[in-house]
């Protein structure tokens, strides 16, 4: 069962600011990685099913996550079907986030209570996805469906909305300046704050020290 109500990681998503969006298939790296996240000052965090026995990895993590990390909302990412989602809910997952928009995913979320936060890329799938119940829409992927620019364009007649664009954000003061000054919820970020090479040299402190950085432009932008 989730620790944390869809209300809660809605608000903290946006008082953090930034989610990671992280997979690996060995779970001590997992365990690291969302270590040095929390001790960066991450509190929501995205572990994507992109691997065989994904969802064994992310149940032993969670587990870990509940004590060791125990502000750390910890949800799944890159799920498409409603089956998927059901197997994560029972292994405790925060919330659940899709490249697309599966209405039969709301409908189990919902059941729950749990945040679902749909892929849309265009008004109509945001406004869809809303009347589904969803409280914060992804876009993706968020460079291609048009940047912030969308975003901006989205919140003229849809001030309401609250948008977490993942794919091309960069930890930059101006990649993250172009997102926030655009008026979105958060943003989502994987690759580009996941560097491989500290991921395999193991350097998680430098990697800390990398996500501070990043949260702390964050803070200064939305100031």
């Amino acid at each position: 069962m989730a620790r944390f109500s869809r209300i809660e990681v809605a608000l903290k998503m946006k008082e953090t600011g930034l989610i990671p969006v992280f997979y690996h298939k060995d779970l001590e790296t997992c365990k690291q990685v969302v270590k040095a996240a929390y001790d960066g000052g991450v509190r929501v965090f995205e572990f994507t099913n992109r691997g065989d026995y994904a969802h064994e990895i992310f149940g032993e993590l969670n587990k870990w996550a509940a004590n060791e990390t125990p502000e750390m909302i910890l949800g799944i990412g890159s799920v498409v079907d409603a089956g998927t989602t059901s197997l994560y809910l029972q292994l405790g997952a925060n919330f659940i986030v899709s490249p697309i928009l599966n209405p039969d995913m709301a409908k189990v979320c919902n059941r729950r209570k749990v945040a679902w936060s749909p892929g849309c890329g265009s008004l109509t799938e945001i406004s869809y996805a809303e009347e589904l119940g969803a409280e914060v829409v992804k876009i993706f992927p968020g460079s291609q469906v048009g940047g912030p620019s969308f975003v901006k364009a989205v919140r003229g007649p849809f001030p309401w909305t609250s948008i977490m664009p993942t794919g091309g954000v960069k930890p930059t003061r101006e990649n993250l300046e172009g997102w926030f000054e655009a008026g979105v919820h958060c943003v989502g970020m994987g690759s580009q704050l996941f560097k491989k090479d500290i991921i395999e040299a193991k350097n998680f402190d430098e990697l800390t020290a990398h996500i501070k950085k990043a949260l702390h432009v964050i803070k200064q932008l939305k100031e």
